[in-house]
């Protein structure tokens, strides 16, 4: 039976459209809303545009009341009866009042290497370590901010003269590949990490 696959976005959502576009053919699941926090988040167009529902919950309207926003979002996604949840660049922290009930279904990418550098800056605080790799981290989500299981991860070479940008830029292009190959592995249970790269 195939899965129902739910996206959460705040920007652009380039990580959402290589989801969207791997769950295809013989894909186990199928992308049924991309939700965003902001009706200007640019990727609303593209899943728009690949005929997926979306729908927005702003949170501005919610400020200084995290419990509010959760509930409504999940008020908005219930009609939807997602198996499974994404978030691709979601730009706000989730409580365990909401990650709870998703547990074992709701996955997250983060631009490092964790358990380093969890939360924002992570090209930049690469480089200030003098690291000599950098890359990105498919886990599960949980109540800790970029904790739960990792189950991907896709490393990079640090080059002498990386910017935070440079990096950024290298590292999203794995982003885009490691993810989708995480998601079809994971909505058919296979949860060993994958793992590649330098």
């Amino acid at each position: 039976m195939t899965k129902r696959v739910a996206i959460f976005i705040s920007g652009g959502g380039s990580n959402m459209v290589k989801l969207v576009d791997s769950m295809v053919g013989d894909h186990p699941a199928r992308p049924i809303l991309v939700l965003a926090n902001s009706d200007d988040a640019g990727g609303l167009a593209h899943a728009r545009a690949r005929g997926i529902a979306t729908e927005t919950v702003d949170h501005r309207p919610f400020k200084g009341n995290r419990d509010a926003f959760e509930a409504e979002l999940q008020r908005v996604i219930e009609p939807y009866a997602a198996d499974f949840l994404c978030l691709a660049g979601f730009m706000r922290v989730l409580t365990a009042g909401f990650v709870t009930p998703w547990a074992g279904r709701m996955l997250n990418i983060h631009p490092s290497l964790l358990p380093k550098y969890k939360g924002l800056h992570t090209h930049q605080r690469a480089l200030d370590a003098g690291d000599a790799v950098a890359g990105c981290t498919v886990h599960e989500v949980t109540a800790a901010l970029d904790d739960g299981p990792i189950l991907g991860q896709a490393r990079v070479p640090i080059l002498p003269d990386d910017t935070a940008e440079t990096l950024a830029a290298r590292v999203l292009t794995q982003e885009h590949k490691l993810y989708p190959a995480v998601l079809r592995r994971f909505v058919s249970g296979e949860r060993s990490p994958l793992i590649w790269g330098e």
